[in-house]
């Protein structure tokens, strides 16, 4: 870890600190809001940047070109991550709300002043960062394509949640902050019902749809095919046919489109205001198709891989 993106991993103690801080305000804290307390937000922020940034800090070690170039956008995401998740959890040790306030109290103008200025940087450099490993080998074929199809994926689900955010404007509202404040609001989380009842820990609507699920499925998906790649290696221990890295590499894409599927199945649902526990028929009937495809590309895959196992085994056995 002493070669990892050092920035990045600074990031990564600050994060990992804040949600130990927000651990200990869950319970010496009652503070709510809307149903919530309010260390609840600075926690799972915290927690998504020290894992995001953990990751990011060592796919920069994997950069065979423009490392110096890399290592400049990693230093943009380190400073703007820990600049944004600050004013969050200014905002929640204030007791009032850091997303879509409109209110004119100093905190408010410092969180969305930092907003404005300080998210499109995290876009921008992820989507660099993004584009750098997608020209370039960064692994075997299986962890290449797990990177790319990631990267590619968290910048998407980035960058969904500013698309819904027109999809939550419910008019002019005001909400009752951990003080008892009056808040004046006009877009949420929730599409259709934009401060819905939430489901437990998440607090993603269930009465509606939600621009977080989106948001949350797309920013971790690099994790999700990591973990594949890291599976696939130890049962390739075992099973001769997934020692073929072709094989390996066409069940990370499988998994990458079933995901993607899952991604866009799920923006869909949060756009027509409909809740994720709540899905409709047009929902599942497209999961299903998403499902479908992926499973076929995975058969294809792993019939071809056995084909080829078997051919070279008795290629040996005939020698």
């Amino acid at each position: 870890m002493s070669t990892w993106h050092k920035p990045l991993m600074v990031n990564v103690t600050l994060m990992t600190a804040l949600v130990l801080v927000s651990t200990v305000g869950l319970f010496l804290d009652d503070r709510v809001l809307l149903n919530e307390s309010i260390w609840l937000k600075p926690l799972k922020f915290g927690f998504a940047f020290a894992v995001y940034s953990a990751t990011l800090a060592w796919l920069l070690t994997k950069l065979k070109k423009a490392k110096r170039f890399g290592w400049w956008f990693g230093l943009m995401f380190a400073v703007f991550g820990i600049t944004d998740v600050a004013v969050i959890a200014l905002a929640a040790s204030q007791g009032t709300f850091s997303h879509f306030a409109e209110g004119d109290s100093m905190v408010n103008q410092i969180v969305q002043t930092v907003f404005q200025y300080g998210v499109p940087p995290l876009l921008i450099s992820n989507l660099v960062i993004g584009i750098l490993v997608l020209v370039q080998r960064t692994g075997d074929r299986a962890l290449s394509w797990a990177l790319r199809a990631g990267l590619l994926l968290s910048t998407a689900g980035m960058a969904v949640a500013f698309a819904l955010i027109p999809a939550s404007y419910a008019g002019e509202r005001t909400v009752t902050d951990a003080n008892g404040d009056k808040v004046a609001m006009s877009v949420g989380h929730g599409i259709g019902d934009p401060d819905g009842t939430g489901m437990p820990l998440t607090n993603w609507s269930s009465t509606g749809g939600d621009l977080r699920v989106p948001h949350f499925i797309g920013l971790h998906g690099i994790h999700v095919l990591l973990l594949t790649v890291l599976v696939l290696a130890v049962l390739a221990a075992r099973v001769a046919w997934l020692r073929d890295d072709r094989v390996r590499a066409g069940l990370v894409g499988a998994v990458a489109i079933g995901y993607t599927g899952l991604f866009a199945v799920t923006t869909w649902q949060a756009a027509r205001g409909q809740s994720l526990i709540h899905p409709d028929s047009s929902t599942l009937l497209a999961m299903a198709g998403a499902v479908l495809v992926a499973a076929a590309v995975a058969l294809v895959t792993v019939a071809a891989g056995r084909r080829r196992a078997g051919s070279a085994k008795e290629l040996v056995t005939a020698v």
